[in-house]
């Protein structure tokens, strides 16, 4: 698929295997139920669409324009983003996991209650994000900006606070605990023992 204009569709129920995307514009369109697995999408643009229950499993962006998009309980197993434009992108539940998001801007997208198990973040600049309530178990966080970034409710298992910046961040206090005993803290009450 070259250079199609696809903007505005309604894809509900389709599948797409093994599919190339090359400068297809999906502007403002609406998949329900979609499939797209193993597909690659290099200089597609997907600006405002929203995309609700659909699968991108395996898929490749390169290149890509997410501007303002919204994914609803979708699932992009494996995936991976290189050089895409994610502003104010939103993502509401499903199954990042596995996906990479290297060095990839964050600074103004909103998550909640997605999981992302073993994504690869690293080299991400997600400063003041909204991540709240996520499964980032396994995640890869070497590198990555979260100053300012709202963390509340997320699994920091797998963070290094010392390989990530992390100032002005917002966490709550069994949060901190997490970041605490990463960084090698030996926590205890005024008079007792380690917790």
């Amino acid at each position: 698929m070259t250079g199609e204009d696809w903007y505005g569709r309604e894809l509900s129920g389709v599948s797409f295997l093994d599919t190339d995307f090359v400068d297809v514009d999906l502007g403002e369109v609406s998949t329900i139920g979609a499939v797209f697995e193993g597909c690659t999408f290099r200089r597609c643009r997907f600006n405002t669409s929203i995309h609700t229950d659909s699968a991108f499993t395996g898929c490749t962006f390169d290149y890509c324009g997410f501007f303002d998009v919204r994914f609803i309980r979708c699932k992009l197993v494996g995936s991976s983003f290189r050089s895409c434009e994610l502003d104010l992108l939103q993502v509401e539940g499903g199954n990042w996991g596995f996906v990479s998001l290297r060095a990839a801007d964050l600074t103004t997208t909103r998550w909640r209650g997605t999981r992302l198990g073993e994504a690869d973040l690293e080299g991400a600049r997600a400063g003041a994000a909204v991540l709240r309530d996520l499964d980032l178990t396994g995640a890869v966080f070497d590198g990555i900006d979260l100053r300012g970034a709202d963390l509340r409710g997320s699994s920091l298992w797998s963070l290094d606070p010392a390989r990530a910046s992390l100032r002005g961040a917002i966490i709550t206090p069994e949060q901190a605990q997490v970041i605490a005993l990463g960084l090698g803290l030996d926590i205890r009450d005024e008079d007792g023992p380690s917790l």
